[in-house]
């Protein structure tokens, strides 16, 4: 795959909206932002609705830098995940203005990215047909109700996927999209970069405890039939 030219800017953009989960915007943004930071080819913004400030599953309120109509066109979208009564508004509507605008950016981008549940709004988009994806592992009976798409079972941290189509990167729960994140930067630019990005982060995880990721529930989420 033909990496990114030196030289010429990327914009990534991530839409945030009410109830979106804080460590898949805050976790990515900071590989993000290292990634760029000496080369500033890669700009990252986030991108809600109305340009308006927005509040996080977890309560944290925090800007948005630009607003839907402020950014026509994308390079690469990276779509979080959140509160699961949040994601079923927007799914419940497949006209609403938060999917047609991952249309809309991803027609010309070259990458389209989710991680946790952000996999639901791409489906729901109609984005991931005829691709393989992941998705938190509590919402990937979720994912398999949309049957255009290959769901690995096996609870990757990402799946990279690209056919006619256009490229695609999924990931899984929430922390998965630090390792995600690497991924992409080694996609858009090499190993070497993704290898910078995780010295200067220090992620070098060793967790104090090892679970299980326990089976998969049935899908808590509930929208209209797929048409």
């Amino acid at each position: 795959m033909q990496q990114h030219q030196r030289g010429f800017a990327m914009n990534l953009g991530i839409p945030i909206y009410e109830g979106v989960n804080l460590l898949d915007v805050a976790g990515p943004l900071e590989m993000f932002y290292w990634a760029g930071q000496d080369n500033s080819d890669l700009q990252s913004t986030l991108i809600s609705e109305d340009g308006h400030a927005v509040t996080s599953i977890n309560g944290v309120r925090f800007e948005a830098q630009a607003s839907f109509a402020q950014m026509p066109a994308l390079d690469i979208v990276w779509v979080p995940g959140g509160d699961p009564a949040a994601l079923q508004t927007i799914m419940n509507n497949p006209d609403s203005p938060y999917l047609q605008y991952l249309r809309q950016v991803a027609a010309k981008a070259k990458w389209v990215c989710s991680v946790c549940e952000g996999a639901l709004l791409l489906a729901r988009a109609g984005l991931l047909d005829n691709h393989e994806a992941t998705t938190h592992w509590y919402f990937t009976e979720c994912l398999q109700q949309f049957p255009r798409i290959k769901v690995d079972i096996t609870h990757p941290r990402f799946v990279v996927s690209q056919n006619a189509s256009g490229n695609r990167l999924t990931g899984g729960g929430i922390s998965a999209g630090l390792d995600e994140a690497l991924k992409l930067i080694s996609l858009l630019f090499d190993d070497e970069r993704a290898k910078d990005v995780q010295v200067t982060t220090q992620y070098f995880p060793k967790p104090p405890v090892m679970g299980v990721i326990p089976k998969t529930p049935k899908c808590p989420i509930k929208w209209d039939e797929l048409t």
